[in-house]
């Protein structure tokens, strides 16, 4: 018995379509000849196509770039390296927690290739994990995935408001302080424009998400061009990599540096956000793991050089930290370019926000669409309902801006709160993502897809694994010392939480009737087809 438990699931192309391995066949109403190649490959997997495919290789690529939006997240997330040591610690914390990042959305990449599905990650954990361990596995990554997407997602609206305040402090010349009420207020305001958006169809989402590379390497372009001319004492690039100014209290003071990692972290995080478009996408199994490895690629690189430009125009890294307007790169820009250009810049900000708000949304309505469909959430049938007009899960969208708004009411009881909100975020994906991972490497299930990492697979993998563990542990420490109520990381109380919360509702509950993702067709009418 445990042989067969232990023994690989065919791959895609091996298996017969509309069949997964000891699956119920769908009924055979639906033509195999009517389906394209892509909706063929969901049917083998056990779902029935529901969504139209709009997104293309540029569009896919563009929705992934538009996910970390790098100028932006830049913005709103580089006080941690500031105060994790300054110069070298923003440089280096970049260049290793990049690359541990990479890692882990290479691997992503690769994992998606073989098992395109809404479901992303969590879905994967059916072909990777030994079957007997696949309904608490999926159970468990499923709910600590959810958490840290709608973390992710409230952040970014978070930071949004943030950056728009900071613009309207900057035009009073800082007579205007923001408010938590203020912040959250816009948060509120912006997420319900942007769910609503995501009501669209998923055409017009792919239009809107075409053109954001466009805007969005123009900006930061211009940002970079306009800081070095109109920056008058630069910083030496020895300054850059080797100024070190601890004062978070660790010792050894290096330690602290770890904490900047959480910068690019943040940023290059959500690459399965691209692979649960993947029901949207053309060809899946080769657009998606692409789009993810050449924006995460890409985000890497220029990351890099805007930090750089940063740290060398930067002045006095005290008068950032303690900037009046909350936001250190706005007042950079407003320290080295004036009132005016800062103001632009900073609005720039604020609109690349807004296009990582938008595919949050869409990514996020999806996760809850895909576990709804495997019946994992309360009201299931509800969150799984596809719109005839739109053919998107509207109530799966409405319930997530919901669940955004409610995260970030948090910012009403203090800065320290929200905080938590940022780096649990961080930590649970990073766990949702290496459980998988992890599950490929040790039970020898994974059957590559058309897009994969070849001989470095495992080593990639591996990298993955280790630094994504640690940086998680990492996560949960307080950045400074001593600990106080106001400067303890709650982060870590949050995820045991959800995380005791999740396998409390497993034992209580999901064992009685959860038995992993679905492993037949479900029946949904999606206009133009039968139902199946």
């Amino acid at each position: 018995m445990a042989a067969n438990r232990l023994e690989k699931v065919p791959s895609i192309t091996q298996r017969p379509l509309g069949r997964v391995a000891g699956d119920a066949t769908p009924s055979s109403s639906t033509s195999d000849e009517a389906l394209d190649e892509a909706d063929k490959t969901l049917e083998a997997l056990g779902y029935t196509p529901v969504f139209k495919r709009e997104f293309s290789t540029w569009s896919s690529f563009s929705f992934a770039m538009s996910i970390s939006g790098v100028y932006g997240s830049l913005m709103s997330t580089w006080i941690y390296g500031l105060q994790a040591g300054g110069a070298a610690a923003i440089m280096w914390s970049w260049i290793i927690g990049g690359a541990g990042a990479w890692a882990l959305a290479l691997s992503i990449a690769e994992i998606s290739s073989a098992y395109p599905s809404s479901g992303a990650m969590y879905f994967t954990l059916k072909f990777l994990a030994p079957e007997n361990q696949v309904p608490f596995l999926c159970w468990l990554a499923g709910y600590i995935n959810l958490v840290g997407t709608v973390t992710g997602s409230a952040a970014t609206e978070y930071a949004s408001s943030q950056m728009l305040l900071a613009a309207v402090s900057i035009m009073t010349n800082f007579s205007y302080v923001p408010t938590n009420y203020h912040v959250v207020g816009t948060m509120a305001a912006l997420t319900i424009v942007h769910a609503s958006i995501n009501t669209l169809p998923t055409l017009w989402l792919n239009r809107l998400t075409s053109g954001y590379v466009v805007f969005h390497v123009s900006v930061l372009v211009a940002a970079c061009v306009t800081l070095l001319a109109q920056t008058k004492d630069k910083h030496t690039f020895q300054y850059a990599f080797t100024e070190f100014q601890p004062t978070s209290g660790w010792s050894p003071p290096g330690f602290a540096f770890l904490f900047g990692c959480l910068t690019p972290a943040w940023i290059m995080t959500s690459a399965d956000s691209t692979a649960r478009i993947a029901e949207e996408a053309k060809d899946p199994s080769r657009v998606v793991p692409k789009a993810i490895a050449n924006a995460t690629t890409f985000t890497y690189v220029i990351g890099f050089l805007f930090n750089l430009v940063l740290v060398l125009c930067m002045g006095n890294p005290l008068d950032l930290v303690n900037s009046p307007s909350g936001q250190p790169v706005a007042q950079l820009f407003f320290n080295a370019m004036g009132r005016g250009p800062a103001i632009l810049f900073t609005l720039c900000g604020f609109i690349v926000m807004n296009l990582v708000a938008l595919p949050g949304i869409q990514a996020g309505s999806r996760t809850i669409f895909a576990l709804a469909r495997d019946d994992l959430l309360p009201f299931s049938n509800i969150w799984k309902r596809i719109s005839k007009r739109s053919q998107t899960p509207i109530a799966a969208v409405w319930i997530y801006a919901a669940l955004e708004i409610t995260v970030n009411l948090l910012g009403l009881a203090s800065y320290t709160a929200i905080s938590a909100v940022f780096n649990v975020c961080t930590v649970a994906l990073n766990v949702s993502y290496v459980i998988p991972i992890a599950c490929k490497i040790l039970y020898g299930r994974f059957e590559r897809g058309p897009w994969n990492l070849g001989k470095w697979s495992t080593t990639v993998n591996l990298i993955a694994v280790a630094w994504n563990g640690f940086m998680a542990v990492i996560f949960f420490f307080p950045t400074e010392l001593p600990v106080t109520p106001g400067n303890m990381n709650y982060a870590v109380v949050v995820f045991i939480f959800v995380s005791a919360f999740s396998i409390g509702f497993w034992y209580t509950h999901g064992r009685h009737y959860y038995t992993g993702p679905l492993t037949q067709a479900v029946t949904y009418e999606r206009p133009g087809r039968r139902q199946v």
